[in-house]
């Protein structure tokens, strides 16, 4: 429940009298968490929600297979505002360490086609039960409220293309899967915050992501006689130290921005020479114009320094994904903020510092022009966190021992959502 600033609200007791019993959820969210799927692989995900989402109310509208495994369940209750409340369905490719008695220990083979550990080790579970827990809510506290709610649950986030999926799909076209239009689209995420804390900013909150393979082609032979070759490894390096030369010298030291190399892959053994090098790479800008300039640069960078070690063909630069800039409605974002302190006082925080991690989740409104914001939840136990004096201390998310504490982080999920909704359609 919220803390002792909740007697401000309008909705507190609202969501104490109709928030459901959440121990079954506790479970539910265990499932979740032991039954993760990758990205647009969410196959069973989505059919244990759709049948949760059937078991709550035959009123709910539920429509599937968009875009993927991405659904929707329409709830209308009369004239009113439109809204959109969404959580992410898919988990990661990583092998869980938490040893948690609910701790997953599943495998998948992944579009690549190699079999992969699976973890949820983004909240993406807590969000399916939030989620689910105040769809819940919402139906049993329909005399409060008027107005229409769309819940959608989005597959392939952490690919960076299931929101553009949905839409491409034919999420909002009103001949294929005819979702209302929604005034406000609003989404939330666990993160390394005290359990029991809610925290937004308006404006930029999350970094635009742009990720790369980029292939060197050179010319392979006997590591004895490197002079018959042209050696794709000592190209890629170069190209690696020169990358980094981008944040330390073409970016303003007040811009923030971050050019990771992630991979660097070439051969099999020491005394070949490779004819090809592959360089991953993940860029993180938070503003339009230092992304193009950061991503034109990296095509110089790559390109000149083929041409200078004579490498016999172009090299590719492949996207892998992209994710656009989150940047919240100001509007959106100061009614979220006010309802937010009202209900949970001090544990939430308006001003947020920006993050440089990435979602898709903006596509969803900014695709037909409407506004949204993007709010995070703590799932880290306060007591550790607050006494943690390394930022190694608390796993966050990625992390293989990744492992919110339950409560209160699933309650302040779904208190959350229920209070973001019923500030826009509360009578």
């Amino acid at each position: 429940m919220a803390n002792d600033a909740a007697s401000t609200s309008p909705f507190s007791n609202i969501v104490s009298k109709y928030r459901p019993d959440l121990k079954p959820y506790e479970e539910l969210y265990k499932y979740y968490h032991a039954n993760g799927e990758l990205s647009t692989q969410e196959k069973e995900t989505a059919a244990h929600i759709t049948k949760k989402l059937q078991s709550l109310s035959s009123d709910l509208e539920i429509r599937t297979g968009i875009g993927g495994h991405g659904q929707i369940a329409i709830l209308r209750n009369g004239p009113g505002s439109t809204i959109l409340l969404r959580a992410d369905i898919d988990a990661l490719p990583i092998k869980e360490k938490t040893n948690l008695e609910y701790a997953s220990t599943k495998t998948q083979l992944d579009v690549d086609g190699e079999v992969k550990p699976v973890m949820h080790a983004c909240g993406h579970d807590f969000h399916i039960t939030s989620l689910l827990a105040a769809i819940e809510t919402l139906l049993a506290a329909r005399d409060t409220w008027s107005g229409t709610i769309v819940f959608l649950f989005q597959p392939a986030e952490e690919r960076g293309c299931g929101a553009q999926a949905m839409v491409d799909d034919g999420l909002y076209d009103a001949k294929k899967h005819a979702c209302p239009i929604p005034d406000v689209v609003l989404g939330q995420h666990v993160f390394p915050l005290a359990a029991g804390t809610t925290g937004l900013r308006p404006g930029p909150l999350m970094s635009a992501a742009d990720s790369f393979k980029i292939t060197i082609f050179g010319h392979g032979g006997h590591g004895s006689m490197p002079h018959g070759t042209i050696d794709p490894v000592v190209i890629a390096s170069y190209i690696v130290v020169r990358l980094q030369s981008i944040v330390a010298r073409e970016v303003p030291p007040d811009e923030t921005a971050v050019v990771t190399v992630g991979a660097l892959q070439a051969g099999s053994t020491e005394n070949v020479i490779s004819d090809e090098a592959v360089i991953k790479i993940n860029i993180r800008t938070v503003t339009v114009e230092w992304r193009e300039k950061i991503l034109a640069s990296v095509r110089r960078i790559v390109n000149a320094e083929c041409v200078a070690g004579n490498c016999p063909k172009e090299p590719t630069i492949e996207p892998t994904s992209s994710f656009p800039l989150t940047i919240n409605d100001a509007e959106t974002s100061a009614k979220i903020n006010k309802a937010f302190t009202s209900y949970f006082g001090d544990t939430h925080i308006p001003d947020l510092k920006s993050v440089l991690g990435s979602e898709d989740f903006g596509i969803l409104g900014s695709h037909i022009n409407k506004p949204y914001c993007f709010w995070f939840f703590g799932g880290h136990d306060p007591k550790i966190f607050e006494n943690s004096n390394s930022q190694h201390a608390v796993p966050v998310n990625h992390n293989p021992y990744f492992a919110p504490i339950i409560q209160p982080t699933l309650r302040t999920g779904v208190d959350a959502l229920t209070v973001a909704a019923l500030t826009y359609l509360g009578k």
